[in-house]
């Protein structure tokens, strides 16, 4: 008992990006740190009256430090930017094993069973492979060529756990397994739907190309960025909406497509860039353009998407598990990180 509750201790206060003094200081001298650090290594337990003030200040119920973990993530890829630090992102890889064990605590009520399978097996070396992967991919998957209407709905079809969460604007996303054999996709909530698309679909590159080992890293990115952006935007798609060689390419055309597809103004470009639609030279005008102007950068003004990306399953699963009544209302709100006033306000049953 003493290790599960300092295992869960210390993951709470990591998810929420506190050292063991920050985390004191914010129960205002109920317990030292020391006296934290020791729950933590399993020679203490709490007393009630700590447990429900950590429980508080931490931000989870209490019955979270009593939820055995039964889920292992590995081969994680991060995506983010300069600036996110080693906090954060411990912080970000707590929250995601978190949704990721209530999420497949919800599946194991409902005798779920987990049927991935990775319809891409050859050994990735060049980009021209990937174009080719991604045309495999579209074939077997029934995608088509058009624009894909909901990204995350699509992957969860598939069998690959979404999970959007809230988090620093330097995170992009991230993917991995969960106990070795349940492919998962995290992306940022407060993100555009246009950066949401490309990030989910750069981290599906992760999980699906065999990419070779020798690759070094910044090799393996630039490969995923290429299978997003021919996910998005296919070779035969963007030769029909520019042709196969431009000179110039108006504003006004990068927004149609933007709107249409659901890809970046900017996406769309280097997308032109590496199949040779634009030469190199005019890449670099456009890209010292983008650097010069805040609006273009953003994209703030420059056509919107009117798509929708979001993933409903895991509460679609917890509904359904509390209207078969498999789970009680307090275990639904427990594993939607509800109050359970706030879970019976949203639950409605015939």
């Amino acid at each position: 008992m003493k290790i599960l509750f300092g295992q869960r201790i210390k993951s709470a206060r990591i998810m929420a990006g506190l050292s063991l003094r920050e985390l004191s200081n914010l129960l205002e001298g109920l317990v030292s740190h020391n006296a934290i650090s020791k729950y933590e290594r399993g020679e203490m337990l709490p007393d009630s009256k700590i447990l429900i003030a950590l429980a508080k200040v931490l931000n989870v119920k209490t019955d979270y430090f009593l939820r055995s973990s039964k889920v292992e993530i590995t081969n994680i890829a991060f995506r983010k930017k300069a600036g996110l630090t080693v906090r954060n992102c411990s912080s970000i890889k707590e929250i995601v094993k978190d949704c990721m064990e209530r999420y497949l605590e919800i599946e194991s009520f409902l005798l779920f069973e987990h049927s991935f399978f990775n319809p891409l097996v050859a050994i990735i070396n060049s980009v021209e492979e990937v174009e080719d992967a991604v045309d495999r991919l579209l074939l077997k998957w029934n995608l088509g060529t058009n624009t894909l209407p909901n990204v995350l709905e699509m992957l969860e079809d598939k069998d690959i756990k979404v999970v959007e969460i809230e988090v620093d604007e330097k995170f992009d996303g991230l993917s991995g397994w969960a106990n070795q054999n349940i492919p998962f996709i995290v992306v940022n909530k407060n993100h555009s739907v246009e950066r949401k698309r490309f990030t989910a679909l750069h981290e599906l590159g992760h999980l699906l190309l065999n990419i070779n080992s020798d690759l070094n890293q910044k090799e393996k990115e630039l490969l995923c960025h290429r299978f997003a952006g021919a996910m998005l935007l296919p070779k035969k798609t963007i030769f029909q909406e520019l042709g196969k060689k431009r000179s110039s390419i108006s504003i006004n055309e990068l927004i149609f497509i933007k709107e249409t597809y659901g890809i970046s103004i900017q996406a769309i470009m280097a997308r032109a860039k590496v199949l040779t639609i634009i030469s190199n030279d005019q890449y670099v005008k456009f890209r010292i353009k983008v650097n010069q102007n805040n609006k273009l950068k953003s994209e703030i003004g420059f056509g919107h998407y009117n798509g929708v990306e979001y993933t409903s399953r895991f509460m679609q699963l917890i509904y359904r598990a509390t209207a078969e009544e498999i789970i009680t209302m307090s275990k639904a709100a427990s594993l939607s990180n509800m109050k359970l006033a706030q879970f019976r306000d949203t639950f409605m049953s015939i």
